[in-house]
């Protein structure tokens, strides 16, 4: 039985450097989510904003956000999903966790830090590609800028869904629609990309274009820019072996190694 997998999309404002305010900000849209969920996405760094400062803002896997997404996760059955500022052995990482309702935890570090930002002279960068497996779905979580890199995306594992936490401001913001669209129609798979609104504590502004596509690149969500909104989307197993066994692109892709 393939079992289709529903998504919520949380597009919010996020609130300076204080993960404590937005841990109470998103208990709010989490709770306002009436109907079972499998899987809730939240934006890149969702207790901090897109921060230079981590020291300020940094955790440990044992700290205040893991246990709240934990409880979270517990009481709502369902998994979710984000990017916070993690330390450990005197690094800081970019890093997002993926919470299941059982209180495993699976994590990916951002492999592509933003250097425009300086983000590679604070945040220690990833080195490994992660799939995970849920409820049936092969899942790669990765971190905003990883997407300008489609060789890191390529789906050589036959995964399900592609999806992309993050902060992408305003000014590059048709990069990230078109990316977004394109890493859907060359891999074959799902991909979502949940991104924030508002002014950040630089004053760079964000519009949102969180949004989901299916295997062909179609549109699936009907989310607004510059608005706080929760949006799911239904994503339908069947619509990807169907596709995929009438197009199999996949199995013409190129092979190739990756060299870190």
């Amino acid at each position: 039985m393939n079992k289709d997998l529903k998504v919520a999309i949380i597009q919010t404002d996020l609130i300076w450097e204080n993960p404590t305010e937005n841990r109470r900000l998103l208990d709010t849209k989490i709770n306002a989510i009436s109907s079972e969920i499998d899987l809730i996405i939240l934006p890149e760094m969702f207790t901090s904003g897109f921060t230079m400062n981590a020291a300020s803002v940094a955790e440990s896997m044992d700290g205040e956000t893991l246990v709240w997404l934990k409880n979270r996760a517990k009481e709502k059955q369902t998994a979710i999903v984000g990017s916070l500022v993690i330390s450990k052995n005197n690094n800081f990482f970019n890093r997002l966790v993926f919470v299941e309702p059982t209180g495993a935890v699976t994590h990916y570090d951002k492999r592509h830090t933003f250097t425009l930002a300086g983000e590679h002279k604070i945040y220690t960068a990833g080195n490994e590609k992660v799939i995970l497996d849920y409820k049936g779905w092969r899942i790669c979580p990765l971190i905003c800028y990883d997407l300008r890199f489609p060789m890191w995306a390529r789906n050589v594992e036959d995964y399900d869904l592609l999806l992309y936490v993050a902060n992408w401001p305003k000014v590059r913001i048709n990069a990230w629609d078109a990316l977004l669209k394109a890493r859907a129609i060359e891999n074959m798979s799902y991909c979502i990309g949940v991104n924030r609104v508002g002014l950040d504590g630089n004053n760079y502004e964000y519009t949102g274009h969180s949004a989901a596509f299916d295997v062909l690149g179609n549109r699936m969500d009907s989310i607004l820019e510059n608005c706080e909104i929760t949006e799911i989307v239904i994503l339908d197993k069947n619509h990807i072996k169907k596709i995929r066994k009438k197009l199999n692109f996949l199995t013409d892709k190129d092979d190739f190694n990756l060299i870190m």
